[in-house]
């Protein structure tokens, strides 16, 4: 007699496909309205000083560099030809409607922007509007005026211009990516399940996602800016979990068929299982993710609602297409089918044949200190880089080194010093009264112009070195000056985004001002703001992430120490991924592999908690999945220890290639041009393969044996529901110990 609970499969299947259509359709804007930037909160003082000079200052730091560099028979940029074409590029620049201010070598030749060789000067352009619209601006800019010109040669910088082929290669590297892991997850699946049906639905499971993800980032834009690395890391995410989910179920499907259940039984049996797993490791997921929302960055806000919306997409998808597509196809992905067939061990009628984890984990029971030690020096040992670990701010260096702003960076390293003429940190005077006050704004220059890391200062009284100052002309002393205040460009010798220029920052913050409402921004307050939320943050994050998956281990297990391994186990693996993160990407160390050199000696402040909110949820995934089958199987078995030996032979060829897919989707992350992106790709695969192995196949085992009987203490009452699980009765495995401990201990 047919299921009632499953008649309505052909319905569900139609409406999928309707609504996939819908979402594909509304989704297909959401690379329009995506934020380039979002990693300096905006409430902090760096940001708010950014907004001020914007709003009211001509003379503000620059959002584009142009590089113009002579060619040719043209040897220096005073020669009358590359004057000439100088002069004409700042003409048509001056007259972009984009454009605010224009400043260049060739208007008064300064020098400071010109090169030592003098075979170079810079063009410094200011454009209007806030970040996205001085973005769209350089969008459009940098393709037009990047090139030869006469006898020059212009590649362009600054920050518009990084942001803007940020979000280019972004929207390339995504295509790019799922054009990879659509075929690689495809020919895996294939490999795992040795049938072209079973290995299609989670690739169609895992489109659905995608295209939900797609129309929930477009309806996040509504209501908040979103990141632009929201859509590769969401679309990469939802695709690679919703194929999780789909295996998961599959698997479970096909081990009851094989065990000679109806399609209906064994479709009930899946989804009483392996369902309420993949209910459990969703909810981990979020939980992970929702701890990114205590902080106030926009980039990491938006990944994590875009993850969080995207995972319950998969999972929901999972658990209402899936039943309907095997309810159609169950006869021909079920039976003697492929995943009993290839994996016999799985096979619950041969419940005393163990495969190699199985063998494995029989291993590390017998010898549990030995093993526990020995996997736990070898993940120390990965993660010993992280204690040489160097917080700062990615710059255009983590872009390929064939982009235009690469070029351009490199260029103004190598002959100018950025941090005096391009980069300044900005000392902004809300309602600064001039001229009336020029004496007091005379002696705080003079002041700060004597602080140690400074060269020099520039401000509406003159330019000060060292004390002393050189006025002036009234043109380019006016653009310190407006209505809405007084502003200082404060030029150091250090790179842009260093420790140095971040405590200089501070030192300037502590300074007397001659005004109320001093704000400090530059590249050294920026990274001191952001180093700053992250940090005051990141231990509740850490706590409330911790706390939050703990309790929904609980809620699974019922069994605290259970739980609290799960933890441990999980926080150690993904430590040591990370610390395995630092030595090729900060260090350089085997960067060559993954395409990231050259390195800029320092790893992303954003980094440590981006990875961590994605990869904790992903590792404890795989977690839930081992602890539900493990559980399950102690409620059948024996005793304890085969219980654990069951539950991990059972389940660790499936997130073994739950595990290979996911890594292979992450994976094609890292074929991003972006640093970035890079990191996360490589990070997560590289932690959910560590621990759907080493972890979970040797060290949990081995901590497990070791627990001993406190392993299953409980302190509720048995649910009577897991005793009801139906499955043929099986005799110990040989060598296991000991009685069952709910045989002679109260749980």
């Amino acid at each position: 007699m047919r299921s009632s609970r499953f008649r309505g499969q052909w319905a569900v299947l139609v409406t999928a496909a309707v609504l996939a259509a819908v979402c594909g359709w509304f989704g297909s804007s959401v690379e329009d309205r995506l934020s380039p930037g979002g990693i300096v909160p905006s409430a902090t003082e760096a940001a708010r000083a950014d907004r001020a000079l914007q709003e009211g200052f001509a003379a503000a730091p620059p959002h584009l560099v142009l590089v113009a560099r002579t060619m040719g028979v043209t040897h220096s940029v005073a020669d009358p030809a590359a004057v000439a074409q100088g002069q004409q590029l700042v003409r048509r620049l001056t007259a972009d409607r984009s454009v605010a201010r224009v400043v260049s070598y060739w208007q008064n030749r300064t020098p400071q922007l010109r090169s030592a060789d003098g075979r170079s000067a810079l063009v410094l352009v200011r454009l209007r509007g806030p970040e996205q619209e001085a973005t769209r601006a350089a969008e459009r800019l940098v393709p037009r005026w990047a090139g030869r010109h006469g006898p020059l040669e212009v590649q362009i910088s600054g920050e518009a211009a990084s942001r803007a082929e940020a979000a280019r290669l972004a929207k390339r590297d995504q295509i790019r990516a799922e054009a990879l892991a659509l075929p690689l997850t495809a020919l895996l699946l294939l490999m795992a399940f040795g049938s072209a049906t079973a290995a299609l639905a989670p690739v169609v499971v895992g489109i659905l996602a995608m295209l939900g993800a797609l129309a929930a980032l477009r309806l996040l834009t509504l209501v908040t800016e979103v990141s632009v690395s929201a859509s590769n890391i969401s679309s990469a995410l939802g695709f690679a979990l919703a194929v999780d989910y789909s295996l998961f179920l599959l698997a479970r499907f096909q081990e009851e068929r094989a065990a000679g259940a109806g399609v209906d039984a064994a479709l009930r049996t899946a989804m009483r299982t392996a369902g309420r797993a993949v209910l459990f490791s969703a909810g981990t997921v979020i939980l992970s993710l929702a701890s990114l929302l205590i902080f106030p960055h926009t980039i990491l806000r938006s990944i994590a609602y875009g993850g969080i919306a995207v995972t319950t997409c998969a999972a929901l998808v999972s658990l209402l297409v899936i039943p309907a597509l095997l309810r159609v196809l169950g006869h021909r992905v079920g039976g003697r089918g492929s995943w009993a067939r290839r994996h016999p061990r799985a096979r619950p009628d041969r419940p005393d044949r163990l495969g190699g984890w199985g063998r494995a984990a029989k291993a590390a029971q017998r010898r549990p200190r030995l093993v526990a030690v020995a996997v736990t020096v070898v993940l120390l040992m990965l993660a010993a880089p992280l204690t040489r670990l160097q917080i700062g701010l990615f710059d255009d260096r983590v872009q390929p080194a064939s982009s235009t702003v690469a070029k351009a960076g490199s260029q103004l390293r190598a002959d100018y010093r950025t941090g005096a003429v391009v980069t300044p940190t900005t000392l902004v005077l809300p309602r600064f009264e001039l001229p009336r006050r020029s004496a007091a704004l005379d002696t705080y220059a003079r002041l700060v112009s004597r602080q140690q890391g400074v060269e020099r200062v520039r401000t509406a009284t003159g330019s000060y070195t060292r004390g002393s100052r050189t006025p002036l002309n009234p043109t380019e002393a006016a653009a310190f000056a407006s209505p809405r205040g007084v502003y200082l460009a404060v030029a150091t010798p250090d790179e842009p985004y260093s420790t140095a220029n971040r405590d200089l920052a501070q030192r300037l913050r502590r300074l007397p001002a001659p005004g109320p409402g001093l704000l400090v921004g530059g590249p050294g307050a920026v990274l001191h703001d952001v180093q700053h939320a992250l940090a005051t943050r990141l231990p509740w994050c850490l706590l409330l992430a911790g706390a939050a998956l703990l309790t929904l281990a609980l809620v699974l297990t019922r069994r605290p120490v259970m739980a609290l391994k799960a933890l441990l186990l999980n926080t150690l693996s993904l430590t040591a991924s990370f610390g395995a993160l630092v030595f090729v990407f900060q260090e350089g160390h085997l960067a060559g592999l993954v395409g990231a050199s050259p390195t800029t000696g320092s790893t992303d402040v954003l980094m440590p908690a981006l990875i961590y909110g994605i990869a904790f949820g992903l590792s404890m995934d795989y977690e839930i999945l081992l602890l539900s089958r493990i559980c399950e199987e102690y409620e059948r078995g024996p005793d304890a220890d085969t219980a654990v030996v069951r539950g991990l032979d059972r389940t660790a060829r499936l997130f073994t290639w739950a595990a290979l897919t996911l890594a292979v989707v992450m994976a094609t992350l890292a074929t991003s041009d972006l640093v970035m992106l890079k990191i996360v790709g490589v990070g997560l695969a590289l932690a959910v393969l560590l621990d759907a192995t080493v972890v979970r196949g040797l060290l949990a085992p081995a901590l497990l044996a070791l627990a001993g009987r406190a392993t299953w203490w409980s302190p509720w009452p048995r649910s009577p529901a897991r005793t009801e699980i139906p499955a043929p009765q099986a005799p110990a495995l040989a060598g296991s110990t000991g009685p069952h401990p709910s045989r002679s201990t109260p749980r």
